[in-house]
């Protein structure tokens, strides 16, 4: 296995092991454990904990954001991709379990690194929403408004949601994401 294999080997280990137990109650041992690695073959790729997770939480970030691209692409028209943006985000984010921590644990805000995160992720967030919004906007399905304020009203509304729609059983989450995007669209289509 080479250094970038073998990196990414201990990440992939990480991502597991941080999401079963947290950030708090994971030890580099049990990580370097689960990988089959010394311990100071983690420290060799890592310095600390704290930059092990961070490079979990980036990986996912990265992993949200290619789900989140793909599917509003495959949208062909504003609704369509603000409903495969929805979704996707919703699923993806349940699924990047540190992630999700990262961005709504507030004991991870003394770790530098979750703040820029948290900003980068909103920051591209917003700018992928406007994106949608204003090809609804050039093909008449939306009215013409404020791109930038609507786009940042949607992300936040989205936030808002997240923790009731995460915690809910499969089937329920799928009928309030539907609900959801109902009232959304209707917020934002040209009548």
């Amino acid at each position: 296995m080479d250094i970038k294999d073998t990196r990414e080997h201990i990440i992939k280990v990480a991502m597991h092991i941080f999401s079963q137990f947290g950030f708090q109650k994971t030890t580099v041992d049990e990580i370097a454990k689960a990988a089959h690695k010394a311990k100071g073959s983690v420290y060799y790729y890592f310095k600390n904990k704290e930059e092990l997770f961070q490079s979990v939480v980036e990986k996912e970030f990265s992993t949200l954001q290619c789900e989140l691209i793909k599917a509003v692409e495959e949208g062909e028209t504003g609704k369509m991709k603000l409903t495969n943006y929805i979704t996707t985000r919703m699923k993806v984010l349940g699924e990047l379990s540190n992630m999700y921590e990262a961005l709504k644990n507030e004991y991870l805000n003394y770790l530098g690194f979750v703040e820029m995160i948290r900003e980068k992720y909103d920051t591209e967030e917003v700018t992928l929403v406007k994106s949608i919004l204003v090809t609804g906007m050039n093909n008449g399905e939306f009215e013409k408004n404020d791109e930038d304020q609507t786009a940042f009203v949607i992300v936040r509304a989205l936030k808002g949601f997240e923790i009731p729609i995460l915690v809910s059983k499969h089937l329920e989450i799928e009928e309030k994401l539907e609900f959801m995007i109902h009232i959304l669209l209707r917020g934002i289509e040209k009548r």
